[in-house]
């Protein structure tokens, strides 16, 4: 069974769960779906892979393509991916769990993403005038 995605917005965080196969035949189509699904005023997104049975060298490269273009219109992914899952040795010995942010539960990905503050951290308003006093 090739993969298959559903969506859930969860407090300006999109949740991908992918269930299935994931190699070069569904790749793209699973980035493309993704990226379309992202808002770009959502924080990032949590990949669910914990249900996917397979995942190639295609289905690794997803993984790195979706981070960078994420990260281009600012946002985060994290890639939930439970140590009894069927793909959790594949990607450790790819390497993926050293260079993506990993969770072992949906609740622990979203935990990650913390929504932006009103104000700046040095305590200025981004909507006040440079240059005029914030009333």
């Amino acid at each position: 069974m090739l993969a298959d995605v559903r969506f859930e917005n969860r407090e300006q965080v999109v949740v991908a769960t992918v269930t299935g196969e994931i190699d070069a035949s569904i790749a793209n189509q699973l980035c493309d779906a993704i990226g379309d699904a992202t808002a770009n005023t959502a924080l990032g997104v949590v990949l669910d892979l914990g249900a996917v049975d397979y995942l190639d060298s295609a289905g690794i490269h997803l993984l790195y393509r979706l981070r960078e273009n994420l990260r281009a219109r600012g946002q985060k992914l994290v890639v939930v991916i439970p140590t009894q899952s069927p793909v959790h040795d594949s990607l450790r010995l790819a390497g993926v769990t050293r260079h993506l942010p990993l969770a072992s539960s949906r609740d622990e990905a979203l935990a990650g993403f913390e929504p932006p503050t009103e104000a700046e951290p040095d305590g200025s308003d981004r909507d006040t005038p440079q240059g005029e006093p914030a009333v």
